[in-house]
């Protein structure tokens, strides 16, 4: 595993941060958890924590919600692989340290 993906897989957000990232509620995460949609990471407290990629397949589920597919649909579409998590970059496309945090800071309004 590269060191970019382990960054993007290494799970480090609680829920209240991913609460501002994608502005869901806490309830709607812990529901597409409950229907199998992401599956976060557990501490040895039992705290939930996300990764980037976790991140990225909570804005997904809401980007394909809004084009009208069901939970269902959603899952269907994951099992069967034609969803996926997004696709490693080309090494030329790859974003550095410095373009997540940019980006971080823009969605946050920092």
């Amino acid at each position: 595993m590269s060191t970019k993906e382990f960054r993007r897989n290494l799970a480090v957000f609680p829920i209240g941060s991913v609460m501002k990232l994608t502005d869901l509620t806490a309830r709607q995460i812990r529901y597409y958890e409950d229907f199998g949609l992401i599956n976060p990471h557990r501490s040895e407290t039992n705290r939930r924590l996300y990764s980037l990629n976790d991140i990225d397949r909570l804005l997904e589920i809401v980007e394909l919600m809004d084009d009208g597919l069901t939970l269902k649909g959603i899952q269907k579409r994951f099992e069967s692989g034609k969803m996926t998590q997004s696709p490693e970059p080309k090494e030329s496309e790859q974003l550095s340290d410095q373009d997540v945090r940019r980006i971080l800071r823009d969605e946050l309004g920092i």
